[in-house]
């Protein structure tokens, strides 16, 4: 059963890739080094995907980057074979709204 700060469910993806969607809509990939009791992340070795509806996908080079769990709409898993097929340059997507409440 996960805690307050739902540290149960991350401690499986300690040391893997994984993708988080931040409030403001941003994108941020990394390996998951850390995390606390409120969900704030410790990521390394991470980049920022920007999306574009007219243009392929940036990516920002960031490196290890603190993100506060207040500010993170969702965590996912990232699968590296099926992510390093991705040929993000002919990617198309408009970018993400910030989260409204």
């Amino acid at each position: 059963m996960a805690g307050a700060g739902g540290e149960a469910g991350l401690a499986q993806y300690v040391d893997t890739t994984v993708s988080v969607i931040t409030n403001d809509g941003r994108t941020i990939v990394g390996t998951l080094r850390g995390y606390d009791q409120a969900t704030n992340l410790i990521l390394d070795e991470c980049h920022e995907r920007v999306y574009s509806s007219k243009s392929g996908v940036e990516q920002l080079v960031l490196g290890l980057y603190v993100i506060r769990g207040d500010n993170i709409a969702v965590i996912g898993e990232v699968d590296d074979d099926k992510d390093a097929a991705i040929d993000f340059s002919q990617v198309r997507a408009a970018p993400l709204k910030p989260v409204t409440h």
